[in-house]
């Protein structure tokens, strides 16, 4: 069960993009901080084509033009449900395995100061991943695709001052929990709190 988090009034509106490569609990940890703040949450896969979905199950890694209309839809789906929401941020799962990715949903603040972006990183080895993606079961992501996403995935470096490392080698509970704590800690730097 998760623990309800004090109420916070950041000063801002918040988009929560958890990301990371196949594996690493992007759902395990968006479903938690869902519950734990009580935001909107948006699954990123479901906004995948039909044609993105047939490529990955078939083993065919996604490329910069499939994924570039994703990532638009996922940053407008994201300002729309903060603007009809009402609530004070929205949570997204997306792997924004490159930096021009995480650019693509950056964008969502260019005229709209209101609104910050944060990606939580969850960081883990790819010998982990891909043990746990083989104990998936009814998932179009398969175990040989965690290897071609570290191929492209470009950590993200220091200027990148909106990502929120978290490490994700231990259970699904832990990974929750650090991810909670970073994502309360920087709303309540936000709300004046801390």
């Amino acid at each position: 069960m998760v623990a309800s988090t004090p109420a916070l009034v950041p000063q801002h509106k918040h988009i929560w993009v958890i990301t990371g490569p196949a594996g690493c609990g992007k759902t395990s940890v968006a479903e938690y901080l869902h519950l734990a703040f009580a935001l909107p949450y948006l699954e990123g896969d479901t906004f995948h084509t039909p044609q993105n979905v047939k490529k990955m199950a078939e083993g065919h890694p996604l490329t910069d033009a499939d994924r570039w209309d994703w990532l638009i839809l996922l940053r407008e789906q994201s300002l729309q449900t903060l603007h009809e929401s009402g609530t004070s941020g929205v949570i997204v799962t997306c792997s924004a395995l490159k930096r021009k990715y995480r650019d693509v949903i950056r964008i969502a603040t260019y005229h709209n100061p209101a609104i910050l972006v944060h990606f939580v990183f969850l960081n883990a080895t790819e010998s982990l991943l891909m043990d746990r993606v083989r104990g998936r079961q009814n998932h179009y992501m398969k175990d040989y695709m965690v290897h071609s996403q570290f191929e492209s995935l470009e950590a993200p470096q220091k200027d990148e001052t909106d990502v929120l490392s978290v490490e994700a080698s231990g259970t699904s509970v832990e990974v929750q929990r650090l991810a909670l704590a970073v994502v309360r800690k920087t709303m309540e730097m936000d709300a004046g709190a801390a």
